[in-house]
């Protein structure tokens, strides 16, 4: 079997054990490493150029959080390499399976969902608390689904798709380096959760990070771009199964896929109402300030609990669709390169 499908099995064997058992709690997860990098570098940027403007601060802060991520993999992998490649390759693995979210996306999502089925409102609203950032204390059964449903659908993207793009461009260097495809995968992996876990804790537009988290918003929405006009494609093509409708999904996502503030999140939001035949999108209430976001399939039904499982079956059909796409994708790039 060649390098490149050697890498193809090896991540797509990730993909499949992730859907099944989802990140262990008891072992060290690189997104809290990065989480706390995050933390820490924010208050050396504010302490140490508190005379520079907020916008300063923020690019220093990014550039240290990115930097001590790959170098921390970099002295992890080489120090097993030392020992072994096969302790190598290993580690390259382990980062690739805590770098994917599948399983604990669809683990949080039928959470929700079994909470609505037994009529416990309030613990579905915990539930959902831990997949969005909006406030969830008053919402009733609909809001909380349409809240589930639009998460587990742009999380097909910053969980799944996305760092899958990435760590195939960083595998396309893996020759030039002289080192295993996973290995460089690994890389461009950890990269993309640096730069999305930053977009989480400094993308927000009030007064404390509109300008310190510029940067970061930025670089999320850059890296971004591809990977979730390629996913809204998938969910449409995804979409042929029973049950689905995949023109509606088109319509509704050439329709409404740039209604969001934000220039990535609706592709695979609105294709998957329109799969559905639902509406997402409306009011929502994040740090106690209400938002009215568009509609996204307006005019279609409102979302049900029974929607739920619906959408994660097509998220992850979408996936799948994605990971051999990208595949491709890499498999062509490679002979040209090589």
């Amino acid at each position: 079997m060649s390098a490149e499908f050697t890498l193809y099995a090896q991540l797509l064997a990730i993909l499949g054990l992730d859907l099944v058992v989802g990140d262990p709690r008891w072992f060290p997860h690189p997104v809290r490493f990065i989480g706390s990098l995050c933390s820490r570098f924010e208050s050396l940027a504010r302490t140490v150029l508190k005379a520079q403007p907020a916008r300063l601060q923020g690019c220093f802060a990014w550039a240290g959080v990115i930097s001590l991520s790959l170098l921390s993999v970099w002295l992890v992998l080489e120090l097993l390499g030392m020992v072994s490649l096969h302790l190598s390759v290993a580690g390259a693995l382990i980062v690739c399976f805590f770098c994917t979210a599948a399983g604990d996306l669809v683990k949080h999502s039928a959470k929700v969902r079994s909470d609505l089925r037994r009529g416990d409102i309030n613990e579905a609203r915990r539930s959902v608390a831990m997949m969005v950032g909006r406030d969830t204390a008053h919402l009733d059964e609909a809001e909380i689904t349409r809240a589930c449903m639009e998460s587990v659908s742009e999380n097909l993207v910053d969980g799944i798709t996305a760092p899958l793009f990435w760590a195939m461009i960083a595998a396309l260097a893996a020759p030039f380096l002289g080192v295993e495809g996973i290995i460089s995968a690994a890389f461009g992996y950890i990269a993309y959760k640096a730069v999305n876990t930053m977009d989480s804790m400094y993308g927000y537009r009030n007064e404390r990070y509109i300008q310190f988290g510029s940067c970061a918003a930025r670089i999320d929405d850059v890296c971004n771009f591809l990977p979730a006009r390629l996913s809204g494609l998938c969910v449409i093509a995804a979409a042929l199964l029973p049950g689905y409708e995949s023109r509606q999904a088109a319509r509704v996502f050439f329709q409404d896929r740039l209604k969001s503030t934000s220039p990535n999140s609706a592709h695979t939001e609105a294709a998957v109402a329109g799969a559905l035949g639902v509406r997402l999108g409306g009011p929502s209430s994040y740090f106690g300030e209400p938002t009215v976001k568009p509609y996204l399939g307006d005019g279609l039904r409102q979302a049900a609990p029974d929607d739920i499982p619906r959408t994660n079956r097509l998220v992850m059909v979408s996936a799948v669709l994605f990971y051999l796409s990208v595949f491709g994708l890499h498999w062509v790039v490679s002979g040209w390169l090589s």
